[in-house]
């Protein structure tokens, strides 16, 4: 039996995006370019969603930060301390929209997945210090001469 709705799309120019990660460059992160990189996978204006794959070096450490929306991590490999236990390679963590987190740390080498729908704040004692969202990236892709 044939299905009785009409399912094609409305807008005939919707499209998929492919990121060839293996082609994409790692852009130094600002808080410790020696050790902390990202790669922008995809940004979305129309939502303010993105996401990225993070590779931290041993040892650095990520400062204090909220989340202003919700969030999903996948570890690739590698290991994370965050908050009171620790992140593993195949360990995946949802957080929700406000979720506050002290610094989280590099136990080993390790790259992960970031999906994110909104901006993150970083913060110190004094106030509020940077944010990431999908503009900030978008802005981190150009200066790397990146599209």
């Amino acid at each position: 039996m044939a299905f009785p709705q009409n399912i094609s799309p409305i807008n005939s120019e919707l499209m998929d995006t492919l990121v060839k990660c293996s082609d994409a460059e790692w852009i130094p992160q600002p808080f410790d370019p020696e050790r902390a990189f990202i790669k922008v996978l995809w940004t979305g204006s129309e939502s303010g969603s993105w996401a990225v794959q993070f590779r931290w070096l041993k040892g650095f450490t990520a400062p204090q930060h909220k989340h202003l929306s919700a969030s999903h991590t996948f570890i690739l490999s590698g290991k994370l301390q965050v908050r009171d236990g620790t992140l593993d390679a195949g360990d995946y963590v949802y957080e929700p929209n406000g979720m506050l987190h002290g610094a989280t740390t590099a136990l080993e080498d390790t790259e992960y997945l970031f999906i994110c729908n909104g901006s993150i704040l970083f913060y110190d004692d004094d106030g509020f210090t940077s944010y990431l969202g999908w503009e900030e990236l978008e802005r981190m892709k150009q200066q790397h001469g990146q599209k």
